[in-house]
């Protein structure tokens, strides 16, 4: 069984910082690509960064210059570094990891963290 728990939500005023993590546990072989989404009310989940097991980065056009996504391999933790944080970034942010349990590869998601930028 794999589990992956996310913690750092909370609520933050315009313009502050917020850290994100997210560990995975279980039976594990490996961590490939590790992602962070997040969900509005009333809107689509959607991706917000990504990271490979190499260290590759990729963001949402929204966040870009903003948030930073880095990771632990020898911990199998994702971070999410969230700075200049906006009243539309308020959304439930959820953890996402591509794990491998012996020979399969699986998609795994967190329950989720609430994240509340104040104006």
């Amino acid at each position: 069984q794999v589990q992956l728990v996310e913690s750092g939500g909370g609520l933050v005023q315009a313009g502050g910082s917020l850290r994100l993590s997210c560990v995975a546990s279980g039976s594990i072989s490996s961590v490939n690509a590790m992602a962070w989404y997040r969900q509005a009310p009333g809107k689509r989940r959607e991706l917000v960064a990504v990271i490979s097991s190499g260290g590759t980065t990729d963001y949402a056009d929204s966040v870009k210059g903003r948030f930073t996504i880095s990771r632990d391999n020898a911990k199998n933790t994702v971070y999410l570094q969230m700075n200049s944080l906006k009243p539309e970034d308020t959304a439930v942010y959820y953890c996402n990891a591509h794990i491998k349990v012996v020979v399969t590869l699986n998609d795994y998601w967190g329950q989720g963290t609430q994240v509340t930028v104040s104006s």
